[in-house]
């Protein structure tokens, strides 16, 4: 008598869904989705206004109680266009709007280094102007090489 050993048939291997049709893992894509900017426009205008009223408040001591805010678009604009800033003396505040400042002001090379000279020299012309004095004579160490 021949013994005939039977197997029984092993069950197919199943298939992951996440396998494609020639049993390989999905591949993943060559270049990773854009992530988004580690700062964005606003906080590199606050930056660069921040930094500027700090080195003013330190180097003029009428600067120290003012208040330098920040806001998107004035309420109107006046007789002479938008305005960039406006200074309340009697509250001891200047306000910077943003829009205006980065959207009006003609650069001629626009890149960051330039946008925040452009920020900068805003901040020093409302505080001159909050001073009445001549925005070259607020910093004048600050632009000798």
């Amino acid at each position: 008598m021949m013994w005939r050993r039977t197997r029984e048939p092993e069950p197919e291997p199943r298939r992951m869904s996440r396998h494609g049709r020639h049993g390989r893992l999905g591949r993943s894509p060559v270049i990773r989705p854009p992530l988004p900017p580690l700062e964005t426009r606003m906080e590199r205008f606050d930056l660069a206004v921040g930094t500027s009223a700090e080195f003013l408040r330190s180097a003029w001591p009428e600067l120290r109680e003012v208040r330098f805010e920040v806001a998107d678009m004035p309420q109107a604009s006046t007789e002479h266009g938008i305005p960039r800033w406006t200074v309340l003396r009697d509250a001891k505040r200047i306000i910077l709007y943003r829009l205006p400042i980065e959207r009006l002001s003609h650069l001629h090379r626009n890149d960051d280094l330039h946008k925040r000279i452009m920020i900068e020299g805003c901040v020093f012309r409302a505080s001159a102007e909050y001073l009445e004095r001549d925005p070259w004579d607020l910093g004048p160490d600050r632009f000798r090489f």
